[in-house]
Parts: structure tokens; sequence; C-alpha cells
């Protein structure tokens, strides 16, 4: 399963490629570029496909993608994403394990007694994780009302809109622990912003 996501991960970022190699291509390339995109957008069709065969199969699989898709800015990749990479409770004793995973958690910069800087994201875990979650944060800060009262709480404390965005991206991935544990569907009540 991890490796057909990160395969579909590569096809893409060798679509977005070609796609911009034709914006800027002389006439007698693009017939050949043109037939590369529509090969690649074939191959994203069959992985997808694939992907959804392997955790339609799976009755557990099935079940965590019913719960994590009641998460609000959460899709279909992202899903298979999160599964992929069992950010659940059978791997993770708690959400903090998993945002390390993911190299979500903050880290303190500290020298000495004097020197004091800004917390920062550790970005120790997968690069790959924090990359399929930012558009998920997006969504969810700016498009739900969950996200939205989320949003507003931190900026009025007077947090900048990158660490706001860092902050969902962390509360998804604790929300994304949370809900298949509980075995229950996402509920903004028990998720407050």
């Amino acid at each position: 399963m991890r490796a057909l996501v990160l395969r579909l991960d590569a096809v893409q970022a060798m679509h977005t490629q070609e796609s911009n190699r034709l914006e800027v291509s002389r006439e007698r390339l693009e017939a050949d570029i043109e037939s590369h995109l529509e090969w690649l957008n074939q191959e994203m069709k069959r992985l997808v496909k694939q992907i959804r065969q392997h955790i339609d199969q799976d009755p557990d699989l099935k079940d965590r993608q019913t719960l994590l898709d009641s998460i609000p800015g959460v899709g279909e990749r992202t899903i298979a994403m999160l599964i992929a990479f069992s950010v659940s409770p059978q791997r993770f004793d708690n959400a903090r394990q998993a945002t390390a995973f993911a190299g979500l958690d903050p880290r303190q910069h500290e020298s000495g007694s004097s020197v004091r800087g800004k917390p920062r994201l550790s970005k120790i875990g997968r690069a790959f994780l924090r990359k399929s979650l930012y558009m998920p944060a997006m969504v969810t800060l700016y498009r739900t009302d969950w996200g939205k009262r989320f949003f507003n709480r931190l900026s009025a404390s007077g947090k900048a809109p990158k660490l706001i965005i860092a902050a969902m991206m962390r509360k998804l991935i604790h929300v994304a622990f949370g809900v298949p544990k509980s075995g229950k569907p996402f509920d903004p009540a028990l998720h407050g912003a």
C-alpha cells in the first residue's frame, strides 16, 4: 500500500513537470509531451484504482477509511496516505508519537541561558506526510466551519498564518489518530477549535 501511495505521488510530480514543460515547449515537441501527459493520467487512474481495491479488500482498512472520511478537509488521497503510513493507534501509543513521526512536533531552540529562539517544527519525521497534509490543512482552515473557528482562535492570539497552517496539520494528525481509536466519526465538539 505504501509503495502504491508513493508511486502515485511520484507520477503526480512527473505530470506537473510535463505540464510545465508543455507551457514553454516548441511546437514540434507539444505532441510528444501531450502523449506523455495522457499516459501519466492513465497511470494515475490505474494507481488510484489499485489503492481503492487494496482498501476495499481489507475490512479493517475499509473501516478506518470510513472513519477518516468523516474528518472535514481530508480527501481520498490523504486518507490513503494516512492508512499507508499507519498513522493509527495500532502503531503509536499516542497522538504525540504520530505527530513526531510526521515531523510536526515543536522543537525548542535554546542555547545556554540567554538565547531563546522561536519554537519550530522539528521536521525530523516523514517529509511526505507533511507535504500530504499541507493542502488538507489549508482546505480545513478556509473551507470548513471547524477550521475557521480554529483559525480565528489562533489568529486572535497573534499567531502568524504559516504557524496556524502548521498547527492545523498537527491537529489533523491528532484527529486522524483519535477518530479510529474511538471508533466514532469525527465530532467537532470533541475536537474543538
